[in-house]
């Protein structure tokens, strides 16, 4: 059975970026919680030639509701011109757990 809680994911290039990303989008009550991800080794098609980038990972847990306004608030912090944006459902988990993140985000 899938939930209202979502898992909203960007990427950035640098771990402060990523840091202040999650802080600032629980502080505003858009996510309920973020995690930073050690970095990782990204590799893609940008302009027509493949590069090769270092890049921290923020999982920002929040409702399907706070969404739109989380979306609308990465993309005006996020400094890439195509920021990775890409929003998983939850199909289940405690009952604890989605009550917090739902009150969290309120």
């Amino acid at each position: 059975m899938a939930s209202d809680i979502v898992i909203a994911q960007t990427s950035v290039d640098n771990e402060h970026a990523a840091k202040e990303l999650a802080r600032g989008a629980v502080e505003a009550r858009l996510a309920a919680c973020a995690h930073v991800d050690a970095p990782s080794t990204a590799v893609y098609r940008w302009k027509g030639t493949v590069e090769t980038a270092t890049e921290w990972r923020v999982s920002c847990k929040t409702t399907r509701d706070r969404l739109p306004a989380l979306s609308a608030w990465v993309a005006q912090q996020h400094a890439y011109d195509v920021p990775e944006w890409i929003v998983l459902a939850v199909d289940g988990g405690s009952d604890a757990y989605m009550a917090w993140v739902a009150e969290e985000t309120r």
